[in-house]
């Protein structure tokens, strides 16, 4: 069973780390949630979210780390040096790594955006020193290993990017029939 750990940090974008969360536990994936400081996470708008476990006590591997965005919590959690050691750790490994919103801007701190095509919240990444960087103005926008999202409004998107690439379309299609979400019209 895939594993996936999603930190949250206060004044984090509560529609895109619930989003994430459930979409993944509807596929079955052990989704593990957690606090940078111990206490109940104080999102965005208001919404009180309580993390499964403290980032301290995080021992195991995880084969994905999701970076809700948000602020201030995405720069929170750029602020967090426990967050830019997990991400150099599971970069080394090849393991996926994902950022939606303005916590992308984590991803290019720790030098993981570097000659890759991302996409973010627009402006979250300007003034990021980004060596043959490629910005796209897509939904989500997956480049190897590292996959990023827009906003509030890709969140289901992205979430169901990340069940395809940990599970597969089977599973993916699995979970999206049931949201009843209305086809795009061209």
């Amino acid at each position: 069973m895939a594993r996936v750990l999603v930190p949250l940090a206060q004044g984090c974008e509560e529609l895109e780390a619930i989003t994430v969360v459930d979409l993944l536990r509807r596929a079955g994936i052990q989704v593990v949630t957690a606090g940078l400081d111990g206490l109940p996470v104080k999102a965005s708008r208001g919404s009180v979210l309580i993390p499964d476990v403290s980032l301290d006590s995080i021992e195991s591997d995880f084969d994905m780390i999701v970076l809700p965005g948000g602020l201030p919590g995405a720069d929170n959690l750029n602020a967090d040096e426990r967050i830019h050691r997990i991400l150099q750790k599971m970069a080394s490994e090849a393991k996926f790594i994902c950022a939606i919103c303005a916590a992308p801007k984590v991803l290019a701190t720790a030098g993981l955006l570097n000659n890759k095509k991302a996409t973010s919240f627009p402006g979250s990444l300007d003034g990021c020193e980004i060596v043959d960087f490629t910005y796209l103005e897509e939904s989500v926008v997956i480049d190897g290993n590292i996959v990023t999202s827009r906003g509030p409004g890709t969140a289901m998107d992205f979430a169901l990017e990340l069940i395809e690439l940990l599970e597969g379309k089977a599973v993916r299609d699995q979970v999206e029939a049931p949201l009843q979400r209305p086809l795009l019209r061209p």
